[in-house]
């Protein structure tokens, strides 16, 4: 009964109504072991305790108030972040595609108001930033801005993972440099050791803002709480979202104190960003990330499916490569495997296919090493059934 649903996303024949941990269940009361979680957002799982009684708790006092007053769950989110990331200022906002419009907003604020460059951003080919006009002018891939001329300008790529090229590129118009620590639309493609560094080391340089889409990296995703931190760097701007509410809608970015300044009172602004609700499920995820150690979950158990996903080569010689960081990990098929979402939920498991080759798996980081097991017997099933 989707007749008065817009038709935009291509649904999967399945109708979800409940979730607990890493198990969601249909109508008929089927179970499904969720290889996706919302797409890297639901990384404590579905239903977390801490973050339902968060929401309850909060839902019985404040739903919303307006951002011409001060919010408290603001402010004490807003101090969380800073202490586990860098000295920055933060704006609220609902989603990663808003946060990402923020940040571009700001850096284009900001380099007119200082004058010392001009406002073009460059991003990297194969990225994606959301579908804002803003946002799809900056995403590096052509197909999702087909229809939607015109384009705002201002944006140009560079290859992805190449330093070298990125130096090319920046002139005196740049102002800002926009990535993904790990692209995941793009192919949950993992750019070579030291990349994020040289980024860093070439915007100290010339004195271009580095903006860091941790929109599906952030929030202990590859193993650490942001993907920058395996290089030891911080940047200008980072934007979160997805996991940052545990599947309640939340995005922020993230900007040093000389960036932000840039910004003042109807610069920029959203209705329900920050709203009380968003901010209690925000900080008990995040507290409960840090409390629990939940990137050290990541690592240990993203060694572990990468292990078992590259022994299933032998088997399956269509594999051409198994990458990624993490829980975020991306396996790459020399063939076709747009089979795998539908006949996976068959066998009672929900997974995603980018690109009409590639596997990405982004369960929640809660999943156990059982159901990981369970998870390589039913890709190697799937696989078998086809003869791949």
């Amino acid at each position: 009964m989707t007749h008065h649903v817009m038709n935009t996303y291509g649904r999967l024949p399945v109708r979800i109504v409940r979730g607990q941990s890493c198990t969601l269940y249909d109508e008929a009361g089927r179970e499904y072991l969720d290889l996706v979680a919302g797409i890297a957002v639901c990384n404590l799982g579905h239903a977390h305790p801490s973050v339902v009684a968060a929401l309850q708790n909060q839902s019985s006092q404040l739903f919303h108030c307006s951002n011409l007053y001060a919010i408290p769950q603001q402010e004490t989110l807003a101090a969380l972040i800073v202490e586990n990331s860098f000295d920055a200022e933060v704006f609220f906002c609902n989603s990663g595609a808003e946060a990402n419009e923020a940040a571009i907003k700001l850096a284009r604020k900001h380099c007119n108001s200082n004058g010392s460059r001009g406002p073009h951003i460059i991003t990297c080919e194969g990225s994606f930033h959301g579908r804002t006009l803003a946002t799809l002018a900056a995403t590096g891939q052509t197909r999702f801005r087909q229809g939607f001329d015109p384009i705002p300008r201002g944006f140009s790529t560079v290859p992805y993972g190449d330093s070298d090229a990125l130096k090319e590129a920046i002139t005196d118009e740049v102002g800002a440099v926009m990535l993904e620590p790990i692209q995941g639309e793009g192919g949950v493609r993992v750019p070579p050791l030291g990349y994020l560094r040289r980024v860093r080391e070439l915007c100290d340089a010339t004195g271009v803002l580095m903006i860091l889409d941790e929109v599906q990296t952030g929030l202990a995703r590859t193993g650490k709480l942001f993907g920058y931190l395996h290089e030891g760097i911080e940047p200008d701007i980072m934007t979160l979202a997805k996991a940052l509410g545990n599947g309640f809608p939340v995005g922020a970015m993230i900007a040093r104190r000389r960036v932000a300044a840039s910004f003042g009172p109807g610069t920029h602004a959203t209705t329900f960003g920050g709203n009380p609700l968003a901010m209690a499920c925000s900080h008990a995820t995040l507290t409960t990330i840090l409390d629990q150690n939940i990137a050290g979950t990541a690592r240990e158990k993203g060694r572990y499916l990468t292990e078992k996903l590259e022994s299933l080569m032998v088997a399956h010689p269509g594999i051409r490569e198994v990458r990624g960081r993490g829980l975020m990990v991306g396996v790459e098929f020399d063939h076709d495997v747009s089979f795998l979402p539908i006949a996976g939920i068959e066998h009672g498991i929900l997974l995603n296919v980018i690109q009409g080759t590639i596997l990405r798996l982004v369960p929640p980081l809660v999943i156990s090493f059982e159901e990981l097991d369970r998870a390589i017997e039913t890709i190697h099933a799937l696989l078998t059934e086809k003869g791949l």
